[in-house]
């Protein structure tokens, strides 16, 4: 059996977060505001039409060699990463590690999505001085954007990490409104799914021994655990890939502070993208 560790909540620091709850579905729908946190270090640079960031860790803290970087997923404007996640991007810096991403839309892992992840790692690490082997960072709906590109490219991926990551097209968005990013009718789409989806895919990954570590709620509406990241763990640990998953009892979709500010995932993070 993968390894699925319950975690307990404190409630009090829970209640305080639960107010905001309501508002889970509009963020995640991408309304969240404008972020200029990080605004003297992070980059804006273009992928064709597609715009993409590196924030960059302070030169004291830069190691030689390549830079090791984190890819975070979705990038959404200027709206991701945001100051929700400054406790856990001042971490990875503090480690020398730079974190970096595209704008791809509402790809949801489509091959042009993937064609456009895959001119950005090598923008990032051709052009860039980055490791060829980064650790993908995939949020809600930038897991089937992530995993989409990793799983075709699995020998260069440091390490999978997740905070409530989207694994399966089936249970979000769904086929309806997935099928024109992938230029397909539904009935195509779902007639083919199987080609695409993440967790039908997983491989070459755990040939890899690609280590994947998410954290997800029990409690989560819009991306159940059991259609998504628990559903992948086991057949990723049927497959021979190292797993776990941390879940969090009560919690769902929503903009808790533990997502953000969670030590076991900060750590996956930093030991992968350091080669330890």
């Amino acid at each position: 059996m993968y390894v699925m560790r319950y975690t307990p909540i404190n409630l009090c620091f829970r209640g305080r977060w639960n107010l905001i709850a309501l508002l889970a579905t509009v963020l995640f729908m991408g309304f969240s505001s404008c972020s200029c946190l990080w605004a003297a270090e992070r980059e804006q640079f273009q992928i064709g039409e597609n715009a993409a960031f590196m924030i960059m860790p302070p030169a004291s803290r830069r190691v030689k060699g390549p830079t090791p970087w984190v890819w975070y997923a979705p990038t959404l404007g200027n709206r991701h990463p945001s100051q929700d996640e400054q406790w856990m991007i001042d971490r990875l810096h503090a480690a020398g590690i730079a974190l970096a991403g595209v704008d791809v839309g509402e790809s949801y892992g489509s091959p042009k999505g993937v064609r456009v992840y895959q001119e950005f790692y090598r923008e990032m690490t051709a052009k860039r001085g980055c490791s060829t082997k980064p650790v993908l960072l995939a949020r809600s709906r930038g897991g089937l954007m992530l995993y989409g590109w990793a799983v075709s490219h699995a020998n260069c991926v440091a390490g999978i990490a997740g905070i409530y990551p989207v694994c399966n097209i089936a249970s979000y968005p769904g086929i309806q409104r997935a099928a024109p990013a992938f230029d397909l009718t539904p009935n195509e789409l779902n007639d083919s799914l199987a080609k695409y989806n993440p967790i039908d895919n997983l491989q070459a990954l755990a040939m890899a021994r690609v280590p994947v570590f998410h954290i997800q709620g029990d409690s989560d509406k819009v991306v159940p655990h059991e259609k998504n990241s628990g559903l992948l763990a086991s057949r990723y640990q049927a497959l021979g890939g190292p797993v776990e998953i941390e879940v969090i009892p009560g919690q769902g979709h929503n903009m808790w502070r533990g997502w953000f500010e969670s030590d076991t995932l900060t750590q996956f993070m930093i030991k992968r993208a350091l080669g330890k």
